[in-house]
């Protein structure tokens, strides 16, 4: 299956084709279940993974933007997240989470490598955009998995603040991300 024809299925998915979703699904679903897998060790966590990773993409299917990411790396990517969010969700440490992103880096192509490296240069650029503290915050709290309360504690500030600091902060990721 090319590019194109997922790009082609998700537009039609965006639409709420039924038919569409169905056929992406038969297309994907092994190469998804295999980055699920991989990343999770575990066959009945990765099959749970794997549904919530097709509910996501019926979910979201429209904000799939056609020519910034190669549309299989963007599936990929949801697949990845949403294993490693099924990481955190056990607290893991910090060197889980390390071997699970290393575990997920699947670059198929040096095309696909290349837009990839080019998205992390975009992530790092728009973190260091980012107040030393709060981006140190931000690491912590959606990589490493820290909750927003051991966070405020190792800051020094109240509850609220940090969890204003982490708000504002997305908000100037997602702002820079979108330029």
């Amino acid at each position: 299956m090319t590019g194109n024809d997922i790009s082609y299925l998700l537009g039609r998915i965006a639409l709420r084709d039924r038919k569409a979703f169905a056929e992406l699904h038969d297309r994907t679903a092994s190469k998804l279940f295999g980055i699920c897998l991989r990343i999770l060790k575990d066959r009945s966590e990765a099959e749970e993974a794997l549904q919530d990773v097709y509910v996501k993409i019926w979910q979201r299917a429209d904000r799939y933007v056609a020519g910034n990411t190669h549309p299989m790396s963007w599936l990929a990517a949801i697949a990845r997240n949403q294993a490693i969010d099924r990481i955190r969700a056990r607290r893991p440490t910090a060197l889980d989470i390390e071997e699970a992103y290393d575990l997920a880096d699947m670059t198929v192509n040096p095309e696909e490598s290349a837009v990839l490296a080019s998205e992390v240069r975009r992530i790092d650029n728009c973190m260091n955009e980012l107040e030393p503290h709060r981006a140190s915050a931000v690491r912590r709290a959606y990589v490493e998995g820290v909750t927003y309360e051991e966070l405020a504690d190792m800051f020094g500030v109240p509850l609220n603040t940090m969890r204003t600091w982490l708000r504002r902060s997305l908000l100037k990721l997602r702002e820079c991300m979108n330029r």
